[in-house]
């Protein structure tokens, strides 16, 4: 098992940078797959990014393509998620999430119902 416990949310403007990150415990973070959801009110929460065990593959949601960033260390346990060009559309609680990856896969995971380990979130405001 792995627990996720996140942080870096806040308030920004608009064209603001911010800089998530989200810690895991446990000694095979490098099984995992990674992936950052976020939820605004009133809606259902949707995917945002994730990386492969590797961290060689990374997938985007068409609306943060080329302005977000997701990366990890594998040596520190950690998961990031660079946020540039910040729009207020951006506003939400953002989520880290992992899921256990097979042996000698190293593909990456986009759908809430595929990840079983959840962060508590962070909430991101952008203000216009």
């Amino acid at each position: 098992q792995v627990q996720l416990v996140e942080s870096g949310g806040g308030l920004v403007q608009a064209g603001g940078s911010l800089r998530l990150s989200c810690a895991a415990s446990g000694r095979t973070f490098r099984s995992y797959v990674l992936g950052w959801f976020r939820q605004a009110p009133g809606l259902e929460r949707e995917f945002v990014a994730a990386i492969s065990k590797s961290g060689g593959t990374t997938y985007y949601a068409d609306s943060v393509k080329g302005r977000f960033t997701i990366s990890r260390d594998n040596a520190k346990n950690t998961v990031y998620l660079q946020m540039n060009s910040l729009k207020p559309e951006d506003t939400a609680v953002y989520y880290c999430a992992a899921e256990y990856g097979k042996f000698g896969w190293d593909g990456i995971l986009s759908m809430t119902k595929e990840y079983d380990y959840w962060g508590q979130g962070t909430q991101v405001t952008v203000s216009s």
